[in-house]
C-alpha cells in the first residue's frame, strides 16, 4: 500500500467513525423526542446545508435531476431506513443495532440478483446464510422483550441495501453532492409528512411538541457528522479506490461498541459479539472474493 493508499484509507476510517458518532448523539435524544420527529429535523438541516453547497459550487442547473424518480426511489429508501434505524437504536444498544445493520452490504449482492438482474454467485447465497445466522443470534434476547420491534434494523438493513441498488442504478447522473442533494431534498420533506401524521394520529406515544434548544443542536451535529462522514469516505475512495476502502466501514462496530459502553452502559455478551463478528465476517468474505476477481489475470 503506497501513501496515497493509506492517506485514502485513513480518510475513510475517520468517515465512517463519523457516522457511529452522529449514531450515538441520536441515541442520547431516546425519550427527549420521537425518533420520526429527529429524523425529519436531522435530514431537513441536512438538505438545506448541502442544497446551499451545491447552488454555491455548480449553479441551479445542478438542481435538475435526468431521471426524477429514480431520485424520489433513493428518498423513500433513505427515509424509511433512517427512520428505521433511528428508532432501533431508540429501543436497543447501539451495537446491536448497528451489527444487524451491517447486514445491508450482504442484502445487496442478494437483492441485486433481483433488482438489477446481476448474477448472483453461490458464495452470496453462502454468506447470506451466515449472516441471517449472526442476525439471528444477535437478536436472540430482543425478540422475547420488544416483540416486532426488535425487527426495526433488519428493516433499516433492508432499505438500506435497495438504497445501496438504486445509487449503482444513479452512477454517472450527476456529482456526489448533487446525488446527495437529491436524496436528502427527497427524503426530508417526506419525514416532515410522516413526523405531522404521526403527531395528529391521536396516539400519545406518537405526539411532540417543538424541540428544545439543545434537540436542535445535537440534531444539527447529527447533520454535520454525516455529511462529514459522507465528504471523508469520498475523499478516501477517490485516493485509495472504493474496493481499498470498503473494509473501513467495520469501523463503525468497534466505535460503537465503544460509545455504547461508554455512554450508555451497553456491554455486549459474548453472544451478541458472535452474532456480530458472523455478519461482518460475511460481508468481509464478499468483500475480498469480490476484490479477487478484479484483479487482473496475470500471463
Amino acid at each position: 500500500m503506497n501513501d496515497h493508499q493509506r492517506s485514502g484509507l485513513i480518510y475513510a476510517v475517520a468517515g465512517f467513525a463519523c457516522l457511529s458518532v452522529g449514531d450515538a448523539v441520536v441515541k442520547s435524544m431516546a425519550g427527549a423526542w420521537p425518533a420520526f420527529a429527529v429524523a425529519a429535523l436531522r435530514f431537513s438541516i441536512g438538505a438545506v446545508g448541502l442544497s446551499l453547497l451545491l447552488w454555491r459550487s455548480e449553479g441551479p442547473r445542478a438542481f435538475i435531476p435526468t431521471h426524477p424518480w429514480l431520485q424520489v426511489a433513493r428518498g423513500i429508501c433513505l427515509a424509511v431506513a433512517s427512520v428505521s434505524f433511528f428508532s432501533a437504536i431508540y429501543l436497543m444498544p447501539l451495537a446491536e443495532a448497528m451489527a444487524i445493520g451491517f447486514l445491508s452490504p450482504v442484502l445487496t449482492q442478494l437483492l441485486a440478483g433481483v433488482v438489477l438482474g446481476e448474477t448472483v454467485h453461490r458464495r452470496v447465497w453462502f454468506a447470506s446464510a451466515a449472516a441471517f445466522a449472526g442476525v439471528l443470534i444477535v437478536l436472540r434476547p430482543n425478540l422475547a422483550e420488544m416483540g416486532l420491534a426488535a425487527l426495526l434494523p433488519l428493516n433499516a438493513a433492508l432499505f438500506m441495501a435497495l438504497l445501496m441498488i438504486s445509487n449503482r442504478a444513479s452512477a454517472g447522473q450527476g456529482s456526489a453532492l448533487s446525488m446527495q442533494v437529491f436524496m436528502a431534498a427527497i427524503c426530508a420533506p417526506i419525514l416532515i409528512v410522516g413526523a405531522a401524521a404521526a403527531k395528529f394520529s391521536g396516539v400519545p406515544a406518537f405526539d411532540f411538541g417543538w424541540p428544545s434548544w439543545d434537540i436542535v443542536l445535537r440534531c444539527m451535529v447529527v447533520a454535520v457528522t454525516a455529511s462529514t462522514a459522507h465528504w471523508l469516505a469520498y475523499i478516501g475512495a477517490a485516493r485509495a479506490g472504493a474496493a481499498a476502502i470498503a473494509p473501513a466501514i467495520y469501523v463503525q462496530m468497534l466505535v460503537a461498541i465503544t460509545l455504547g459502553w461508554w455512554w450508555f452502559g451497553d456491554r455486549p455478551d459474548l453472544a451478541t459479539l458472535a452474532g456480530a463478528a458472523l455478519i461482518v465476517g460475511s460481508g468481509l468474505y464478499l468483500w475480498r472474493a469480490g476484490a479477487r476477481e478484479a484483479l487482473p489475470n496475470k500471463a
